[in-house]
């Protein structure tokens, strides 16, 4: 039996799809990961044996993982393609930033995507996220022109997250060029829509790269991160290091902390330094409740 070596496009029902030199392979895991409690992982890359038929194999080998996410599970993401609309639903920024904490505390780059532009003016989200340092885009999936987004897929693993109803699987549907994902209407009362991705998939572009789609990125969990090492995840807060009274500042209410003094500067939006301290306290919370368990 060959060995072939590749990347878990994904897994339904115990069945494994793999991307291979060879082409798209269906596959079963070895028994003893499940023995040994190891879930094979959409956008793990794999070592497989083929079956005598030459069609099918077995999951023999994980290999080292570069990242893993926990809600969504999936691993080795380059990029997340943080999806907003700047109308219908309006931009949730504190759900916005605590994703960018997960993928900067996860080294993973961070594409700012504001989507329906014909909706209205993108240029107050396009200042803020430019100005923190990240690459930004402004489309609109509805009049089907994403020609800016697709330069950033090139050679990447992209995660595409965002709520319900800002039009992911649309985008999506336009990279691929077709309905590969079913798009969900936006209800005018709750301003959200369905949740229409039933798992995640990965999915190989002509220009060697990779996307997946996710759940709404407000199933992303901080993880490995503490109160005291937020402020690492903010990265416009760096050129600040350093430059407070105390050490231990928290950038929250102390005389002569240096971000604070950015604030009214307008080197550091204030949106982004709300998120900071809406997160700080979350963190915060999750470790005085930690401590007394």
């Amino acid at each position: 039996m060959g060995e072939l070596q590749g990347k878990i496009l994904k897994g339904i029902g115990g069945f494994y799809y793999i991307d291979t030199p060879e082409g798209e392979i269906e596959c079963r895991a070895r028994g003893i990961f499940r023995k040994e409690n190891i879930t094979p992982l959409v956008g793990d890359n794999v070592k497989i044996k083929l079956n005598q038929d030459g069609k099918t194999g077995v999951i023999s080998e994980i290999l080292p993982r570069e990242n893993s996410l926990i809600r969504p599970p999936v691993a080795n993401i380059s990029q997340i393609a943080a999806v907003i609309a700047v109308e219908n639903p309006k931009p949730n920024l504190q759900v916005l930033d605590k994703l960018i904490c997960c993928a900067e505390n996860l080294g993973i780059k961070v594409l700012i995507c504001i989507n329906k532009s014909d909706l209205g003016d993108c240029s107050l989200y396009e200042n803020i996220y430019k100005n923190a340092g990240f690459d930004v885009v402004t489309f609109s999936a509805k009049q089907e022109d994403i020609s800016t987004l697709l330069p950033y897929l090139e050679g990447e693993t992209t995660a595409f997250a965002g709520n319900s109803g800002v039009g992911k699987s649309s985008i999506i549907n336009l990279i691929l060029g077709e309905e590969i994902f079913e798009t969900g209407e936006v209800s005018e009362k709750a301003e959200r829509g369905k949740h229409t991705t039933r798992h995640s998939e990965l999915r190989k572009l002509e220009n060697s790269g990779y996307i997946i789609d996710t759940p709404g990125f407000t199933s992303f969990e901080l993880q490995d991160i503490t109160a005291s090492e937020l402020s690492s995840t903010f990265r416009e807060f760096e050129q600040y290091q350093g430059m407070c009274k105390f050490p231990d500042c928290t950038h929250r209410v102390e005389k002569g902390c240096a971000v604070l003094e950015a604030l009214p500067l307008g080197k550091i939006a204030p949106s982004r330094h709300e998120s900071y301290l809406a997160l700080y306290e979350t963190l915060k919370n999750i470790k005085q409740w930690e401590t007394k368990k």
